[in-house]
């Protein structure tokens, strides 16, 4: 099984899709399987840090994702109601000079449209969602709700953090409702009095708040043109119903959320023309990341909160030292691909859930060499490198 091994991904996502090309290029024969009927461009926006940036390098879509996203000048975190800057991260140039590659944004959206094309259309089954793993001596067995079924060697479940694979192979497991939401919008600059202050801008609660009443919010332009404006809130909700995904967001009710912020928030919110508001989940940690010819990366794994703005990235990272581990095993020791695989990453995408969770990161000064140092393509394998203290 050293070449053309049958590897069959679920989910052509941010983990999905750079695996898949990866393996490609390593000439093995690759198939993704995603639910959903078509490519959509979602509303959000996300970051793309110089360790993700330099993973798209490495799939060829480096340059298409400069030419549509922004590089920020600088990360500003605002206090709360005086608009004090608590610490202004440089990161145009600097960020390439220190670590290799720029920091992105970059319309969720797009950044998926640009990533697609890693692969050939043909690589992508659309309409697939999986409903049975049945592994036999040799062979993976899958089955979908059209009625079809294929045949693997391997299975990367890459499905997130509502994964099948996981299901599957470890039984049904609610995910973890965090007691925060998050109101998201994209609008044009046209709607607001003046140009952002700072290509992007984090506003955080007091210091002296807990936890649990940590209200924040980020604003950013999510194209080089500055046209697009997104923001994304992170608030305390409890009463959140289990039974829905997402909801429109009441404008009046978000705006008092963030009642007595700075002036310069609020009026990007009082020209906000609609939201939506979403639960955040997270998963405990999983016993196992594989089992037999089946392996889990990305949410479906270790999902978490969004405020280190590196899920993306850790899908990505995971994928590339997955297939690494592949190739150094041959494609044909499994256990041990997998089980240097997991070691490989266990650490550090546990330390990013951490630090995700406790949304302190970049509030005052920070060394991020931790998180944007990492090299996925370099990285030496068993080695949970990476890694910060508290």
């Amino acid at each position: 099984m050293a070449k053309n091994a049958r590897i069959a991904i679920i989910g052509a996502g941010l983990g999905g899709i750079p695996a898949a090309a990866m393996l490609r290029a390593r000439g093995q024969n690759v198939t993704i399987y995603e639910q959903a009927p078509a490519f959509a461009r979602l509303g959000a926006g996300i970051n793309l840090g110089p360790n993700i940036m330099k993973i798209m390098r490495e799939i060829g879509i480096e340059d298409q994702l400069r030419r549509t996203g922004i590089e920020p000048n600088s990360w500003a975190n605002r206090e709360w109601n005086t608009g004090r800057m608590q610490f202004e991260f440089m990161m145009k140039g600097e960020l390439g000079r220190d670590y290799g590659a720029p920091y992105m944004l970059i319309h969720r959206g797009d950044f998926h449209a640009i990533l697609a094309q890693a692969v050939p259309p043909e690589t992508v089954q659309f309409g697939k969602r999986l409903i049975g793993i049945d592994e036999k001596e040799s062979v993976v067995e899958l089955s979908f709700d059209d009625g079809t079924t294929a045949e693997a060697d391997i299975v990367i479940g890459a499905d997130g953090i509502n994964s099948m694979v996981r299901e599957l192979i470890l039984g049904p497991e609610e995910p973890t409702y965090t007691g925060f939401v998050a109101h998201r919008a994209i609008f044009s600059r046209a709607l607001i009095k003046a140009p952002l202050p700072h290509d992007f801008t984090k506003w955080w609660s007091d210091d002296s708040h807990e936890a649990a009443d940590d209200r924040h919010i980020l604003v950013y332009y999510l194209d080089r043109t500055r046209e697009e404006i997104y923001i994304v809130s992170g608030v305390p909700d409890r009463n959140w119903d289990s039974g829905v995904s997402y909801v429109d967001a009441d404008l009046d009710e978000m705006i008092d959320v963030f009642d007595g912020f700075h002036d310069d928030l609020m009026q990007v919110l009082y020209a906000c023309p609609a939201a939506t508001k979403w639960p955040l989940f997270d998963r405990k940690p999983l016993p196992l990341w594989s089992q037999g010819r089946v392996v889990l990366l990305g949410d479906a794994c270790h999902p978490m909160k969004p405020h280190l703005g590196q899920g993306a990235a850790m899908a990505a990272e995971d994928a590339v030292i997955l297939v690494r581990c592949l190739e150094q095993f041959g494609y044909e020791d499994l256990k041990g691909a997998f089980a240097l695989y997991e070691t490989s990453r266990r650490a550090r995408t546990s330390d990013v859930q951490h630090h995700s969770y406790k949304n302190q990161w970049m509030r005052h000064e920070t060394d991020p060499d931790w998180v944007f140092g990492y090299d996925a393509i370099t990285q030496e394998l068993g080695v949970g490198a990476g890694v910060a203290g508290d």
